[in-house]
């Protein structure tokens, strides 16, 4: 019962670097778009597509720190009482690219406007980044079984520095994908090109990152590097292949063919992080089984997950359906 939560966990984990991750691309595409002139046509179209799915993609976030705190009470401990500072900026990050959101969008006069877009922009990189220096501070082992670890080198090395820009480069390409399928969809032919320009850039740049990854694992972290390399290499390679056929195939202009690619690519890559850690949850000193509630809380939370698979997953599949079909926005 507590690989199956473990696995449940890791099923919201991958759903939110997903959708949240092409959420927060798009807010790196939006800081980099240029001036409020030669931006706009870009965050118009930035603004169309997330506006009706932004809120809704935090779903996810929420269902992984129930499902952790009540699944696993101890790892919560220890991860938030050692990496409390980049949670914070996360934390931090979220309410700002919300709020800043919503503010550009109410905020008539330019200066405003523009203040409120730089906010959006720039919390969308700090989020990912520091979500991504998590994932490396936890998959290093540098978070100590009791808690209380140390406040900066847990989050600030050179693991968790890949996992920051790896998930910013990853989100960054996969919205990209998505947007060049938003401009196909509205038949605006600049955007879709100049969108799958920057999808074969910024995949590129995050093929690049994951190779040099390979030396930094290899020197910092030797365990998750051998067991990326072994049990985790399958999965792997497939997020290989899939990212570089979707790639291939921007340039023939069949969006959710790329679209299913470019997922796959990244659904496999975390999947293959939670294969390299597996048996353990926290480094090498805390397994899934150690660090599980007793069952009975087990068997209420995969009740729970059930229960909000079957009422929830629906809801938001026929949200992202009636948005890729350009039906609310």
């Amino acid at each position: 019962m507590s690989t199956l939560i473990a696995a449940v966990l890791f099923i919201g984990v991958i759903a939110y670097a997903l959708f949240g991750g092409a959420d927060y691309g798009a807010g790196f595409w939006d800081l980099t778009a240029g001036g409020p002139a030669r931006g706009s046509h870009t965050r118009e179209l930035i603004d169309l597509s997330l506006s009706p799915v932004w809120e809704a993609n935090h779903t996810w976030l929420i269902f992984c720190l129930v499902t952790i705190w009540t699944g696993f009470p101890q790892a919560f401990t220890a991860i938030t009482t050692t990496l409390y500072i980049p949670l914070g900026l996360a934390a931090l990050g979220i309410v700002a690219r919300g709020a800043a959101f919503a503010f550009r969008h109410a905020l008539t006069q330019s200066r405003g406007e523009q203040i409120s877009g730089v906010a959006f922009a720039c919390s969308s990189v700090l989020t990912p980044f520091v979500f991504g220096t998590i994932a490396g501070g936890i998959a290093s082992g540098r978070v100590p079984l009791a808690g209380h670890g140390d406040a900066l080198s847990s989050w600030v090395n050179p693991t968790s520095a890949l996992g920051g820009v790896l998930a910013v480069t990853v989100c960054a390409y996969l919205a990209a994908v998505f947007l060049t399928g938003q401009a196909q969809r509205r038949r605006d032919t600049s955007l879709e090109r100049a969108f799958r320009y920057r999808a074969f850039g910024s995949g590129t740049v995050a093929g690049l990152v994951a190779f040099v990854g390979v030396f930094v694992l290899h020197a910092d972290s030797p365990r998750l590097f051998h067991q990326l390399s072994t049990a985790g290499a399958p999965l792997l390679v497939v997020s290989g292949l899939c990212g570089l056929a979707a790639l291939l195939l921007l340039r023939r202009g069949r969006p959710a063919v790329v679209r299913t690619l470019a997922a796959v690519a990244i659904a496999t890559v975390v999947a293959g992080w939670g294969v390299a850690q597996y048996p353990y949850l926290l480094g090498t000193h805390l397994t899934i089984r150690q660090a599980a509630a007793p069952a009975a809380s087990l068997w209420v939370l995969f009740a729970v997950s059930c229960v909000a698979a079957v009422l929830i997953a629906p809801s938001l599949l026929l949200l992202y359906r009636l948005q890729l079909r350009r039906k609310l926005g």
